[in-house]
Parts: C-alpha cells; structure tokens; sequence
C-alpha cells in the first residue's frame, strides 16, 4: 500500500515505526488514516523480522481522535436529511476504530506508543491498547468523550480500567480533564517520560533495547500475561508450563546460559 497520512519504516534492529502524519490536525482521525494505520499494524505483526512495533505523531501532537470538525458537518448534514434509525447505526464502530482492538488482540509482539503530544478521545484510546506507553514530558492526555456529551466507543472503558484501576479510570472518563505525563506515570498509565527535546531518540532506543531480547520469550510472555487476566489460577498456571515447554525449543534458550558462562552480553536470534 502506497501510504498518503501516516509514515511508516522497518530498521534493521528489527523495529517497525508507524507515524501518524496529519499534523494540521494533531493526527486526527480520518478513513484513510485509520485504514493504512492499520495495513501498517498487520504487515508489521507478520513480518518475522519485526520484534517491536511503535507508533507515535508527527508534529506536536500524538493523535485528537475524531476529526470533531468532520463529525460535526456529518451532524449538521444529517439533521436535515432523513436521521439514520438505530439498526442503520449497527456496524460504524466494528468497521472503523474497533478494528484495532480486534487485531491487536491476536499481536504477540511488543507495541508501543511514544506520546509525543497530546492524545485525546480516540487519541488516547489508541494508547490505552498499547503493551507501553511512552510520554512526552509535554504530553497530555484524556479522554474527552464526556466533553462532547459522548461516551468512549473505541475500548476505553475495557482498556484504561486495567491500566490504571477502575477507580481512577472511571474519574479520568467522568470528568474528561486531560492528564499530564507526570500524573499519568506517577499512576501507572505511563510507563517512562522523556524530554521532548530528543523525546524519538529516546523511544527508539527503549524500543531497540526490547528489540534484543529473545522473541520467543518476549511473545510468550505477552501472550501468557495478557491471557491470565481473563482465566482463573489454574489454568493459568497450566498455560504457563506449556509456555515454558514451547520457549525451551529455542535457540536463544541455550544462547543465554552460554553467554553468561562466557562473561559476555548474549545475541538472541532467534525469530
């Protein structure tokens, strides 16, 4: 695919980095966007020479969600034409912005979002599914459904409670007020905040340095956490020693012990 509003580039250490590149409107969403983002998103998932995928903005701002301006005419529009009755509303969400919640259930490899500036609304959800989220120290985020009278429709409301707990996240979406990268590390919705002079040097190489561990390891880590959290103890601690029986068939296995017998920083390889 021939990509018009997002960048997107693969390094040889093995990182895929997704840009979104609208920034007259701080990287709001439109169809275009959301639809190479993510063609972006699957050729990274398969692609086996990728360890870690990243996404973050061009410009000052990370991601406003909605294009409101657009969303606002469509509301103007419709109000004189005939409104749409509830079954002819059925499918918007599946088909636009749900779809990464979907997809991304199914991704093994570590993604990351590097907030580079503000996220709001949808903004902010597209973070909310990520494994780590980077800030900006100029960063702010929110979500600000409630201040257009709306509710979260992108996953918020399953995403943001496991993040940071069910009752700080039900304030954050109460009271829509934007977040700084402070508060947002101080409570666990940021993992790191970085200057934002230099602040993709910085992703990057926290990035790279996931890039150097062992996949193997790395996805089956992600896929055992991710899954206990819906199964009880005991099944999760079966998954767990099936995990362990599947990682013990790597190479990077026996790289590792090698190399700390060897006094030297061991070189995973292994897809």
């Amino acid at each position: 695919m021939a990509y018009q509003e997002i960048l997107y580039e693969k390094d040889d250490k093995g990182l895929a980095l997704i840009t979104l590149n609208r920034p007259e409107s701080l990287n709001a969403f439109t169809p275009t966007l959301l639809n190479e983002w993510l063609d972006a998103l699957q050729d990274a998932m398969y692609d086996h020479d990728v360890r870690v995928m990243m996404v973050t903005g061009a410009g000052r701002g990370f991601c406003s969600g909605a294009n409101v301006r657009g969303f606002n005419e469509r509301g103007a529009a419709g109000a004189a034409a005939r409104p749409l009755e509830v079954y002819e509303r059925r499918n918007p969400e599946p088909q636009t912005v749900h779809r990464f919640g979907r997809l991304l259930q199914f991704n093994y490899k570590p993604y990351i979002a590097a907030v580079n500036g503000p996220a709001a609304g949808g903004g902010m959800d597209s973070c909310n599914m990520a494994d780590v989220r980077l800030m900006s120290d100029a960063a702010r985020v929110g979500m600000r459904y409630i201040a257009m009278g709306i509710i979260p429709g992108d996953g918020g409301m399953y995403f943001l409670p496991r993040i940071i707990g069910l009752s700080r996240a039900l304030e954050w979406m109460w009271t829509g007020r934007m977040i700084g990268a402070e508060e947002a590390l101080r409570v666990g919705w940021a993992n790191e905040v970085y200057p934002a002079e230099g602040f993709l040097d910085h992703a990057k190489e926290y990035a790279h340095n996931l890039c150097k561990q062992p996949a193997a390891g790395v996805q089956l880590i992600k896929r055992m956490a991710v899954g206990s959290m819906d199964q009880d103890r005991v099944t999760a601690l079966e998954m767990s020693h099936l995990a362990s029986v599947v990682n013990g068939t790597s190479p990077d296995t026996r790289e590792g012990p090698r190399a700390w017998v060897e006094k030297r920083e061991p070189i995973f390889n292994a897809r």
